[in-house]
């Protein structure tokens, strides 16, 4: 009999292993360059005076198996919030035991609670998978959208930019 998976809201003690699920998402993703960030900020930025984003962990079996980042954001044709989940990672070794699917369910019930209008993310193109799986729990991939980023010098040069130019 599969091992019960328990759900909790993260706390300060936690960021050690948000930070290292982190690093293994993105090791998953093969962009393991592109982690940047440190625990510190990461603490500062989930528990600090200012708030920006918050974790659920999923335990089974008495381990840390997965992670759901997510922060709100608004949809000014709905006029309602939403949450937007940034990060969604299960471990390897615990996948297919359902704590996805458990993640995915306690963000859409927390998005009901609290009248949100939209539950949304983003998600790789080569990531057949989790593209598959998020279809099967009733999500619809976009095929008109794309993601705009501006980060680092180009951020930095934007702005700066004259409103003038």
């Amino acid at each position: 009999m599969p091992e019960a998976i328990h759900l909790r809201v993260a706390t300060a003690d936690d960021v050690p292993t948000i930070f290292a699920l982190i690093q293994a998402l993105a090791e998953y993703e093969h962009l393991s360059h592109a982690v940047t960030g440190t625990p510190e900020a990461l603490h500062e930025h989930l528990f600090g005076f200012r708030r920006y984003a918050e974790v659920v962990l999923a335990e089974t079996a008495g381990s840390i198996a997965g992670f759901a980042l997510f922060f709100y954001n608004y949809s000014t044709f709905l006029t309602k919030p939403g949450l937007y989940l940034e990060d969604l990672f299960v471990l390897p070794e615990y996948r297919r035991l359902g704590i996805g699917e458990a993640l995915l369910i306690y963000l859409a019930q927390r998005a009901i609670a609290e009248d949100c209008g939209r539950l949304e993310w983003s998600v790789l193109d080569w990531n057949t998978p989790a593209i598959a799986f998020y279809e099967k729990m009733g999500a619809t991939v976009l095929p008109d959208w794309r993601i705009c980023r501006v980060t680092g010098d180009a951020l930095t040069l934007m702005a700066q930019a004259n409103a003038e130019s």
